[in-house]
């Protein structure tokens, strides 16, 4: 049975991030936290099992975003779920970021508050978009990738799967 309940996978920074993204969409009725090593986020949240218990969590939650900042574990991570459960992994996108209705925004992204993902831009599986990251026109970001706060991908340029374009940094390559 689908529901509207919600696992973030990853009870650090970036799945505190998730975890209010998520609560800003208004969407979900219950969000909760699956971690193999931490036992809280760092604000106290209680994580409720580990990446082990996750098809059995799936009688109580439809929904998966993978928050690692990692990106080979998070790619790894996924493509698990996609292969060993019935959990849909879904897309965060603040209400507060601009997606352009044209772009292509692929399972397991994340797009944060005050980030721009311009005209015709695709976000291949598991992308992360930070607060104030700009992907201009046309861009391409393979599997994984994360354009970290503030940085700029240039119009028309293809990002490698797992690249991480830092905080400020302007990304151009063709």
């Amino acid at each position: 049975m689908i529901n509207n309940n919600l696992i973030i996978v990853g009870a650090g920074v970036y799945g505190l991030v998730a975890y209010e993204i998520a609560q800003e969409m208004k969407c979900f009725d219950k969000i909760d936290f699956v971690d193999d090593a931490r036992k809280n986020t760092p604000n106290g949240i209680g994580v409720i099992a580990t990446t082990k218990h996750l098809c059995e969590l799936a009688c109580e939650y439809s929904n998966v975003i993978v928050a690692i900042g990692n990106p080979e574990l998070r790619l790894r991570l996924v493509e698990k779920i996609e292969e060993e459960t019935t959990l849909r992994i879904i897309t965060l996108v603040s209400p507060k970021a601009y997606v352009a209705d044209s772009a292509k925004v692929m399972p397991g992204c994340v797009i944060e508050p005050m980030a721009v993902v311009h005209t015709g831009c695709v976000l291949a599986k598991a992308c992360f978009v930070s607060a104030g990251a700009v992907v201009n026109h046309c861009a391409t970001l393979c599997d994984g990738v994360h354009v970290d706060c503030n940085a700029t991908v240039a119009g028309n340029t293809f990002v490698p799967t797992g690249t991480k374009v830092c905080s400020g940094e302007f990304f151009k390559k063709n």
